[in-house]
């Protein structure tokens, strides 16, 4: 059953990318021939302090800014979702010589009042969560992506209440995933409870020994790999499906600790996101798909096609 699946998820990833070659297919707009334009700043406001996190999303942005004439500047946080501290840095950036910012937003309401009050000053694009005000946003279908990762989970949960991970209920993006599996979940008549922690992970040893838990979830990656240190640390035998795969994330598919993981092209979208700023920045209006998602297990990640999406080669 499980092998079938995955041959079907397969097949769905090379038809939606058309081959399993990370900037080509996912980047199908991109002209053949790229005119040369004055270099414009782009200002990437992270919403994580730790970076690991967004390396091959890093790794895409340098790409396009390198073919695509663009001045980059990241922007890392002192603290993880510190909406404040964010915002601070927005204003600081839109008062200087950016031409575009691109944001994962923290607290994606207060984002967006300073957007209606004008406060940005340039165009913003969103990563990971829709943003009332931006002008692009670059991010995968959230709802249906945490939807299809509960459908894994039904494959493997047995008895008892599904546990969701709560550590960023102020972005849209991650609060859709969770929305979505529960939804999943509670139409296939399966209790959901949710566990609020943060991305350092407190008081997420007492959620993980729950009695009559089925299985854990969890909508981000720093949650996902600390959700998969903790259940190995402990020597729990509970199904963990996450979302992201980080080389870290790999490791723990791999020894399934993590039992299967939604997932995207992180390159790619780095890539589409700095693309898009230097057309806003030149004026034009951008339209977007969304980028595909997919659910790998241990057994597929080292697979050519998953090996191309999750561990992009630049040159």
């Amino acid at each position: 059953m499980r092998n079938r699946r995955n041959a079907v998820i397969q097949l769905a990833i090379l038809a939606a990318l058309g081959a399993a070659v990370v900037v080509t297919s996912l980047l199908p707009r991109l002209p053949a021939r790229r005119e040369a334009y004055a270099p414009a700043e782009v200002s990437v406001i992270l919403r994580e302090a730790d970076t690991s996190l967004w390396s091959n999303t890093r790794l895409g942005m340098e790409q396009a800014a390198g073919e695509l004439g663009a001045e980059l500047r990241v922007l890392t946080p002192a603290g993880s979702n510190d909406g404040a501290g964010q915002l601070d840095t927005l204003r600081r950036e839109a008062a200087g010589q950016t031409s575009v910012l691109i944001i994962a937003p923290a607290d994606c309401a207060g984002l967006e009042r300073a957007l209606a009050q004008g406060e940005a000053g340039c165009p913003i694009v969103s990563l990971e969560s829709p943003l009332e005000g931006a002008a692009l946003t670059v991010a995968p279908d959230n709802a249906a992506l945490g939807a299809a990762l509960a459908q894994a989970a039904l494959e493997e949960a047995g008895s008892g209440f599904v546990m969701l991970l709560s550590a960023s209920p102020d972005s849209a993006g991650v609060a859709a995933r969770m929305e979505g599996a529960r939804q999943a979940l509670e139409a296939a008549g399966v209790r959901t409870r949710v566990g609020e922690t943060d991305l350092s992970g407190a008081g997420l040893d007492s959620l993980l020994k729950q009695p009559d838990l089925a299985a854990v979830m969890a909508f981000e990656p720093a949650l996902t790999e600390q959700a998969a240190a903790l259940k190995s640390s402990l020597g729990l035998d509970i199904p963990l499906y996450g979302v992201g795969v980080t080389a870290l994330g790999a490791a723990w598919l791999e020894r399934g600790v993590i039992s299967a993981a939604a997932a995207w092209s992180d390159f790619a979208v780095g890539y589409l996101a700095v693309e898009g700023a230097l057309a806003l920045a030149r004026g034009e209006r951008v339209e977007m798909e969304q980028p595909p998602f997919f659910i790998v297990r241990g057994e597929d990640i080292y697979e050519p096609e998953y090996q191309k999406l999750l561990f992009p080669v630049t040159g």
